[in-house]
Order: C-alpha cells, then structure tokens, then sequence
C-alpha cells in the first residue's frame, strides 16, 4: 500500500497504457488500478418522443397562454380592496 501511495502517478501511468495493476495489503488483494473504459459520446437523438402520446402547446397557444397570464397578473390586486375604493 505505501509503495502505491509513493508511486500512484507512475501506476496510473501503466493503467493508462492498459495494464491492470492490483494492490495488496499485508500480502491480500485490497484494490485493482483499470484502466477507464471511456464511452463514445453520443449526440442526443431529436424526435425519441414521437409516436408515444406527448403533446406540446405550439407557438401560437403558448403566446396566448402568456397574454392571459400577464392579463391576469396586471389586473389582479396585491392588496384586497386596492382598487375598489375601499378603506379599511
């Protein structure tokens, strides 16, 4: 175990060129240096939901939806009463 903690970066090393290196305490396997199994980056499919019941708003109703929630923003009181002449 010491001789790996002295000598970890020349081991990496060895694991990088794809060696496999086990490392043993008081003479036991303990841990095994492998080498990174690097997987391809794939880039992301467009479209995988298509076909399987998902629906999304168009442009148009998402435009509509934001009018009415800006309607309903500007139009509502902070303060019951605000508006309607009544003191409290």
């Amino acid at each position: 175990m010491h001789e790996a903690k002295t000598h970890l970066s020349k081991l990496v090393g060895r694991v990088e060129g794809g060696e496999e290196i086990v490392i043993d305490r008081a003479g036991k396997p303990a841990a095994k240096l492998v080498p990174v199994e690097e997987k391809p980056t794939e880039r992301r499919k467009l479209g995988i939901w298509e076909g399987k019941g998902f629906w999304m708003a168009s442009d148009e109703e998402m435009a509509e939806v934001d009018r009415e929630i800006a309607q309903l923003i500007d139009e509502s009181e902070i303060f019951p009463g605000e508006n309607s002449g009544e003191e409290e």
